[in-house]
């Protein structure tokens, strides 16, 4: 069966960025903040339709901010969607945690899930009568995991985009635990905050050849972009205490899948070089109601793609929350 959906193009983008989306974003989305159980300050945004078919809750993925998504979130509006969506804290327009700002760290994925429910109870419930729909990518389908074998029967379906279920990374499992730990012991001793992992460092952009996150040009020049516009949202590598964390996390997501019993749809960057498909497809299996769709040959990014890729991704997403089931 086929769907029509309203999705900006290529074609169109350059116009409608500065003609349409930015218009979009400063008379329909509101941004506040809330402040979490542990004083971090949250940024969200909403953008409430007049006439709502439903409420997507959008959980965004690492070094990611809401800012990054005006295209998104203008489609999903436009298809007669309420969107809302909150900046994990450590990055985007949220509060940090440690004083060095760009970087990428968290003390325990459960931090990300207890804000996200903060998130649920003050914003999200008030503008929804119905529950609301979950839309993920990357690190957020690994929070949006948790968050669902924690409070279970929020959301009426979710849909992970490239989820963080396992990271692709050069070296061996078990080579990458033995680094971790050593470093994790060093930086315990001789100092206070999260060091950088190895290799890692401040925030470099990378001109869009070779890049690993996405075909479109237009769309990688936004992302690379907003670091100026909104200069609060840069961010760099991940730390000692994000990767530990986040590895927890994964193994976490894979040893419970099963819990995960809301109908979902995981769709797949079929050239995906971030995460770990092979521990999406052992993740999806667990669940009783997961359906996997792979977009062949896209790459990370499925919502920031060339539009072959993109269109089919979101037409698949849209299609998924309109369906009764």
């Amino acid at each position: 069966m086929e769907h029509q959906f309203t999705l900006s193009t290529e074609t169109t983008l350059p116009q409608d960025w500065q003609t349409v989306i930015k218009p979009f974003w400063k008379t329909q989305v509101t941004e506040t903040f809330i402040t979490a159980r542990d004083g971090v300050k949250l940024y969200s945004i909403q953008a409430v339709h007049p006439s709502p078919k439903g409420t997507i809750v959008f959980s965004s993925g690492r070094t990611e901010s809401a800012v990054k998504y005006k295209e998104l979130i203008y489609d999903l509006y436009q298809n007669g969607y309420t969107v809302v969506a909150m900046d994990h804290r450590g990055q985007g327009r949220s509060g940090r945690m440690l004083s060095d700002t760009e970087k990428g760290y968290v003390a325990d994925f459960d931090d990300y899930v207890e804000d996200l429910h903060l998130f649920y109870q003050q914003i999200v419930k008030p503008l929804a009568p119905e529950k609301p729909f979950l839309l993920c990518h990357s690190m957020g389908g690994a929070i949006g995991a948790l968050y669902n074998i924690k409070y279970p029967g929020q959301f009426q379906k979710i849909v992970f985009g490239s989820p963080m279920f396992g990271i692709r990374s050069p070296l061996p499992d078990s080579v990458a635990k033995v680094i971790l730990a050593l470093s994790g012991l060093a930086n315990r001793v001789f100092s206070d905050e999260s060091w950088y992992f190895l290799g890692q460092g401040k925030m470099q952009h990378q001109p869009f050849e070779g890049n690993v996150l996405t075909q479109n040009e237009q769309r990688y020049q936004i992302y690379v972009e907003m670091a100026t516009e909104y200069p609060d949202t840069r961010l760099g590598g991940v730390t000692i205490g994000w990767l530990d964390a986040a590895l927890t996390a994964m193994e976490t997501i894979l040893e419970q899948a099963s819990d995960l019993t809301t109908p979902t749809l995981l769709l797949q960057a079929g050239n995906d070089r971030i995460v770990a498909n092979i521990a999406q497809q052992q993740v999806c299996d667990q669940m009783p109601n997961c359906a996997l769709k792979v977009i062949s040959e896209a790459e990370h990014e499925l919502f920031m793609e060339s539009d072959v890729y993109r269109l089919e991704a979101l037409s698949a997403v849209l299609a998924f929350f309109a369906t009764d089931e």
